[in-house]
C-alpha cells in the first residue's frame, strides 16, 4: 500500500491551481511581462503554485524567488474585485502581496527561515516535478528581452583594477564584470529600460546575452518582454 503525503495531495487537488484569468494574462501579455499568452499562463500557474505552499506551510518563511512571477502576482491583485474574490474563495481570507507568507504578528514562536534550495526540495515534493525554468529570470534573457532598471537611487560604475563595478546606494557594491564590459554598465546605469541587443561596446551576442543574465540573476535588473 503506498502512503501519500496528505500535504501534497491537498497541494496537487488545491482548487486555486485550476483558477483561470483571462483578463490577466492578456495584461500581462499588453504590459510585456510575457512575451506570449503561454507564457503569461505559465507565470500564472506559478503564482497559484506559490500561494498553495505558502498556505500550506504557514510555519515556514517562504521568500518569491522570481522577479517575473512577483510581477505576474502583483498584476493580479490590480483587479481588486477579482483578487479579493480569489484569496476569499480558495484560502479563506485576503493574501497580501508580501515577499513571503510572513504574518505581521506576535507569535509565540519564531517562524522557521527557507532558502532557495529548501523552496526547490519543498515546491517538487509538493507538486511532483521539477522547479520550472521560468522561476531563473536569467534564463528568459536574449537578445530580444526587454530589460528594466530596478533601482529608483543613482547607479555609479567605478573602476576596480582590470574590472569595473556597479555601485549601489551607500556606496554598496551591487556587480563587478571585467573593464570590457564598461561601456554597456554605464549605458545600463544612465537607461531606464533597454533591449539586451542595444547593449553598446565591444561585445559579441553572446556577451550581451551573459551579461544581461547576470545583472538580471543579481536583481540589478528586471527582465520583461
Amino acid at each position: 500500500m503506498t502512503i501519500v503525503d496528505a500535504s501534497v495531495e491537498r497541494a496537487t487537488s488545491h482548487g486555486a491551481l485550476s483558477f483561470d484569468a483571462p483578463y490577466l494574462v492578456e495584461k500581462l501579455v499588453k504590459n510585456c511581462v510575457a512575451d506570449s499568452a503561454a507564457e503569461a499562463e505559465a507565470l500564472f500557474r506559478e503564482v497559484k503554485r506559490y500561494l498553495v505552499l505558502a498556505d500550506l506551510d504557514k510555519d515556514r518563511v517562504w521568500n518569491m524567488y522570481s522577479l517575473r512571477v512577483d510581477e505576474a502576482w502583483h498584476q493580479f491583485i490590480l483587479f481588486t474585485r477579482q483578487y479579493i474574490d480569489f484569496s476569499q474563495r480558495f484560502f479563506g481570507r485576503y493574501v497580501p502581496h508580501n515577499p513571503s507568507n510572513a504574518p505581521k504578528v506576535e507569535l509565540s514562536r519564531p517562524l522557521e527561515k527557507t532558502t532557495f534550495e529548501q523552496f526547490q526540495a519543498r515546491y517538487q515534493e509538493l507538486f511532483e516535478e521539477p522547479l520550472p525554468a521560468i522561476w531563473y529570470d536569467e534564463r528568459s534573457v536574449t537578445l530580444h528581452r526587454r530589460l528594466f532598471s530596478r533601482w529608483s537611487g543613482p547607479l555609479v560604475v567605478r573602476t576596480a583594477g582590470d574590472m569595473v563595478e556597479l555601485i549601489g546606494e551607500h556606496g554598496v557594491p551591487l556587480f563587478a564584470v571585467n573593464d570590457l564590459a564598461r561601456e554597456a554598465l554605464e549605458f545600463v546605469v544612465a537607461t531606464g529600460a533597454f533591449y539586451v541587443r542595444e547593449l553598446p561596446g565591444d561585445l559579441d551576442d553572446e556577451e550581451k546575452v551573459a551579461l544581461a543574465a547576470a545583472l538580471v540573476e543579481s536583481k540589478v535588473l528586471r527582465a520583461a518582454s
